[in-house]
């Protein structure tokens, strides 16, 4: 319990939480004067809690159960997160908060009066996990394979339109029958042509420089056989010279067949030249005409067969995916009637448990039902046919209406506090965080309030700010929340009340400033009563 005169800091505490678990961050949360603020947090989580999964999977370890959320705004509005002394986005920060508290106040945004939570609620409630997975399953396995079909009646469609140009392409492809690297071959060949004769003069002039006068393998030969004549007297002098001689000759030798042999390869032939260029530039021209490179143009032609070969085998395929979607549309609904049938069943005890709840709240002519209508097909989704939206009526005869705008103020937060008892053994949500949960209220109404607080604190960590001494009067710890002026500022001061500090505290509340000894003895009863 959280108490407190009206401006004491209450706000500042929630405000502080709040930006702890991921809030939206204001330079106006930083005392003026200062560079910053920081404010922690620390949780005591059990094993197995699902926000150690989520850690897990951004690569975050936490050393045993102790998790420390961090938040440091900057006095020109700039904020930073860490879980566990690791830098984080406010976004994961966000998701980690909403795994450890609950705060009524959040509930218009993310809460039991956001309708679209009241599906997922009812399920935990009637532990309908596995059912709402099936489901799920059932529908990602329909909606892809539809996409598989209405892509393929799009592919098949698209050649039909085009089954005329296609043909044409792939006879023109066919015919001119590309090949991968031709283009570079070509183009090579074109430029060693268009140089012909030139290399043709140098390969002439180079032979008749060898044959010239006797010839320079006749000189070679002549002048082996002079040394060859003396080389008995040279006494092996000779040796190498006639072997070096042999060798140029037997390499000149060479270099004439080699002439020769260029000389016949050589295709001059005007026609030959411009056959090369004729099939460079039919390909080049093509590679235009397709808007692809030459050497995509074999690529291409075999994607326009595959695609004219869908025309001739799409039928099948078609009916293939056909059949399939309508196997796990069917798998689909027959999935989504069981799990409709066991929500409404889970609806049922769910809504008994509340109604049960609302008496002692002194809401004895209050309903609660779970309205659970089947969608048309074309509102269908991931979490099954039903819309689930949670309904009370206030007053006998009335038709039930949406949570949030049939209920008074009062009425509202003694519904949420009976929801959130019948839910808290299904919630991960370790700590809860009730502001003024009963204001509006008094005397009895209070009372049963406190009560049902006290009851809902043996499933969950309950923090519950309150101006209701038959509500402080409950709790097992009191805080109390005071402003004292401190080296010339004001800050807030957060002080655990125990025996009389917390007799007082509640008698303050009970009579006002002037506290009597009525007072005090009336705070001895409600402290005394039994839990």
């Amino acid at each position: 319990m959280l108490t407190g005169e009206t401006g004491a800091g209450k706000s500042i505490l929630l405000d502080s939480l709040g930006l702890a678990l991921g809030a939206r961050a204001d330079s106006g949360l930083v005392r003026h004067g200062c560079d910053k603020c920081s404010v922690t947090a620390t949780f005591n989580l059990p094993q197995g809690h699902p926000v150690f999964g989520l850690l897990s999977d951004q690569d975050i370890d936490l050393e045993g159960e102790d998790l420390v959320v961090r938040r440091v705004v900057t006095s020109d509005g700039r904020s930073r997160a860490y879980v566990n002394d690791q830098s984080v986005s406010v976004g994961l920060l966000r998701d980690v908060g909403d795994y450890c508290v609950e705060i009524q106040g959040q509930f218009d945004q993310h809460g039991l009066l956001d309708p679209t939570t009241h599906r997922a609620t009812l399920d935990a409630h009637g532990n309908l996990g596995t059912l709402a997975m099936t489901v799920r399953d059932h529908w990602r396995a329909w909606r892809e394979t539809q996409k598989e079909l209405n892509a393929a009646r799009a592919r098949i469609d698209k050649a039909r339109e085009e089954e005329e140009w296609l043909r044409h392409a792939v006879d023109e492809l066919e015919k001119l029958a590309p090949e991968e690297g031709e283009e570079e071959r070509l183009a090579e060949e074109r430029q060693f042509l268009m140089h012909g004769e030139k290399l043709v003069a140098a390969l002439n002039d180079a032979g008749t420089e060898l044959s010239r006068g006797k010839g320079a393998e006749s000189a070679l030969r002549s002048a082996q056989r002079c040394l060859e004549r003396e080389l008995e007297k040279a006494d092996g002098r000779f040796e190498p010279i006639i072997e070096a001689l042999d060798r140029a000759a037997i390499e000149l030798e060479e270099a004439n067949r080699a002439i020769s042999a260029t000389l016949a390869d050589l295709n001059l032939d005007t026609g030959h030249q411009e056959n090369v260029e004729e099939r460079l530039f039919a390909l080049r021209a093509a590679a235009r005409k397709y808007n692809v490179p030459v050497d995509g143009l074999n690529a291409l032609m075999k994607d326009f067969r595959s695609q004219i070969d869908q025309l001739e085998f799409g039928e099948k395929e078609l009916s293939r995916l056909t059949a399939a979607v309508s196997e796990y549309r069917k798998a689909y609904i027959e999935a989504g009637e069981k799990l409709h049938a066991a929500r409404k069943e889970a609806a049922a005890k769910l809504d008994g448990a509340i109604n049960a709840e609302l008496p002692p709240l002194r809401m004895e002519k209050a309903r609660f039902v779970t309205d659970i209508a089947e969608l048309e097909e074309s509102e269908w989704g991931q979490d099954g046919i039903d819309r689930v939206q949670f309904t009370v009526a206030t007053n006998p005869g009335s038709p039930p209406g949406a949570l949030n705008k049939i209920a008074s103020g009062g009425e509202l937060s003694r519904f949420l506090l009976a929801l959130k008892v019948v839910l808290a053994r299904v919630s991960a949500v370790p700590s809860l965080v009730f502001d003024e949960v009963d204001s509006g209220v008094g005397g009895a109404t209070a009372a049963a309030i406190g009560q049902r607080l006290h009851l809902l604190a043996q499933e969950r960590q309950i923090l519950v700010i309150t101006h209701s001494p038959q509500v402080a009067a409950r709790g097992r710890t009191h805080f109390y929340i005071a402003k004292r002026e401190a080296e010339g500022t004001m800050v807030t001061r957060v002080d655990a009340l125990v025996d009389g500090a917390r007799r007082e505290e509640i008698a303050r509340m009970l009579a006002g400033h002037s506290v009597t000894a009525e007072a005090r003895a009336a705070a001895d009863s409600l402290l005394e009563q039994p839990n």
